[in-house]
């Protein structure tokens, strides 16, 4: 159990440092319409540090409950799945400065956390709804991403 959570806790690390190095808030952020209701910057950190915390919880507990080989490696291809799916979508947005790119992506990511949630339940149905504020976060984040895209010129033009 404590390897298991040594190694939940180094991933979801790795992926809150590498997710805040993909994360530039510069002028270009600062300067692009967002709508009155966008969360202060600083909500952000806090908000993915416990989403986070808690889908590792839920993969400790699925993984620690997976009976088989074949069990582990469907719970760890979910999660590989939906990490990859999560990390894309900071660069999009953010480095290549395509929200409108990063609204086509989101709705994969949206889909890998509700297969994390079905693909977990055989196993724990805690573990599964840990992960319901993490699918809420998301939903609420394509809905602002949305409105982002909505409120300024097409991206990727000369347009300012």
């Amino acid at each position: 159990m404590t390897l298991r959570i040594i190694v939940a806790a180094v991933i979801t690390i790795l992926v809150l440092a590498i997710g805040g190095l993909m994360t530039t808030v510069g002028p270009w952020y600062r300067g692009i319409n967002k709508p009155g209701w966008n969360p202060p910057d600083w909500i952000f950190g806090p908000a993915w540090t416990v989403i986070l915390g808690l889908a590792a919880f839920a993969g400790v507990l699925a993984w620690g409950n997976a009976a088989s080989t074949s069990d582990r490696l469907w719970v760890a291809g979910l999660f590989g799945l939906n990490i990859l799916l999560h990390m894309a979508w900071s660069p999009l947005f953010f480095n290549l400065r395509r929200p409108d790119w990063a609204l086509i992506e989101v709705p994969f990511l949206w889909l890998s956390i509700l297969a994390l949630m079905i693909g977990l339940a055989p196993y724990s149905t805690l573990a599964s709804w840990l992960l319901l504020p993490y699918l809420l976060w998301v939903a609420f984040a394509a809905f602002l991403n949305f409105t982002i895209v909505r409120m300024n010129p097409p991206f990727g033009s000369k347009a300012p």
